[in-house]
């Protein structure tokens, strides 16, 4: 699109639901290889997380954009030979393109000064630990932490060696990028092996920029991703530092790469990609991820979609607003409900402990709309049935539009 000096805000969103992927055609038939890689150069990278109330975080954003497709797929990539993604520190614990490794690579390097502080006082209080799990990983990888600490040295000094501090060493040599995770378990563990027994030669081979060039690769994928957004969400996309942001953000400026603009209602100057595209509308019906790249700035899906989004897994049970697993509704171009949702694997149930409209809404509408995705979720996940929800205020509705979706009089 020809670059404006201001969107509206409708314009804005669309320009931000296309950049994402959710304006592209969904698949004629059963998604494959090539779609899985249409969306991955949308959004990027892929965030993981282990709650599985519903279904695994990395799954979803696949789904919300192909619709139901084999899981196999994504795992495929991440985990089979050629590997197409490679699991590292991205936006959080994400699923990466395997060409990105190099542009990660300053992150690994400050490990000792960056991870997390249970990780960095096992790298400076114990490097005979780090240095031993690395050679076991080395003789017997892939491993799991649990496959390790049990053979590990007891004592070393005054402290004890145990499974959380072998597990704390196995993080440290993942965020430097001594390890790397060959797959993942039925229970979700992570396998660690040395990253030239899992990753392709050739990007390991790859030279290393220098932070500056990284910073800016990475701000230009984080500014395709979103299509218009302010510095803050730029920098945020791969959790990059302040000043190597903003410096990125200057030279894509100066690049033409990013147009400044102004977005109605916006307090900050925004940045245009010069590969947004403006479609004239965005269509289809499907619920979002707590966890989806679309959402992860809560500031800009305020400003965006007027849409006030906080995921209540960590806030205790009785002050919880909407319940513990919610995922928005994505009806056209604005989410217009709000769902808490789980998967009762053993009885073959969508369970819906609560439902609720937005503002403004058409309340019938959207509960016909969310029950249909509903049904077509739970087929997905292979579930047989959607229980009408307990709690909320589109209950009523929805539990009747569940009702007729389902052939029920």
């Amino acid at each position: 699109m020809t670059a404006p000096e201001s969107l509206s805000l409708a314009q804005a969103r669309r320009v931000a639901l296309a950049a994402q992927g959710f304006a592209d055609p969904p698949p004629a038939g059963v998604p494959t290889r090539r779609h899985l890689r249409r969306v991955l150069d949308r959004v990027g990278l892929i965030q993981m997380d282990s709650v599985n109330v519903l279904q695994r975080a990395h799954y979803l954003p696949l789904y919300s954009r192909l619709g139901p497709y084999p899981t196999t797929l994504l795992d495929a990539a991440a985990y089979r030979r050629p590997r197409e993604l490679f699991e590292y520190w991205g936006h959080e614990a994400s699923l990466v393109p395997v060409g990105l490794h190099p542009a990660l690579r300053w992150r690994m390097a400050k490990a000792r000064d960056e991870a997390w502080g249970g990780m960095r006082r096992i790298a400076q209080e114990q490097p005979e630990l780090v240095a031993w799990v690395r050679d076991e990983v080395a003789a017997r990888g892939p491993l799991t932490a649990a496959e390790i600490e049990h053979d590990a040295p007891r004592e070393t000094g005054n402290w004890g060696w145990n499974w959380s501090t072998v597990k704390r060493a196995l993080e440290f040599l993942f965020w430097a990028g001594e390890v790397t995770a060959a797959d993942r378990t039925p229970s979700f563990a992570r396998r660690y092996d040395l990253p030239e027994r899992v990753l392709p030669a050739a990007v390991l081979d790859a030279p290393t920029p220098t932070d500056a060039e990284a910073h800016r690769a990475l701000v230009a994928i984080a500014a395709r991703a979103l299509g218009v957004a302010a510095e803050p969400e730029l920098r945020d996309y791969f959790r990059l530092p302040v000043a190597g942001a903003r410096r990125a953000v200057a030279e894509l400026v100066e690049a033409g790469e990013l147009t400044p603009v102004s977005v109605q209602g916006w307090r900050h100057p925004a940045y245009l990609h010069a590969a947004a595209r403006l479609p004239r509308w965005v269509r289809g019906n499907t619920l979002v991820s707590p966890f989806d790249p679309l959402v992860w700035e809560r500031g800009r899906t305020e400003r965006l979609f007027d849409f006030a989004y906080r995921i209540e897994i960590y806030v205790p049970a009785p002050q919880r607003v909407h319940g513990y697993y919610v995922l928005p509704f994505l009806q056209g171009e604005r989410f217009t409900a709000r769902v808490d949702l789980k998967a009762d694997r053993r009885a073959g149930v969508l369970l819906v402990p609560a439902a609720w409209a937005e503002p403004g809404v058409d309340a019938g509408e959207t509960a016909v709309a969310l029950a249909a995705e509903l049904h077509r979720l739970a087929g997905w996940l292979g579930l047989d049935a959607v229980a009408p929800p307990a709690a909320g205020d589109l209950a009523v509705g929805l539990t009747a539009a569940l009702r007729s979706v389902a052939g029920v009089p």
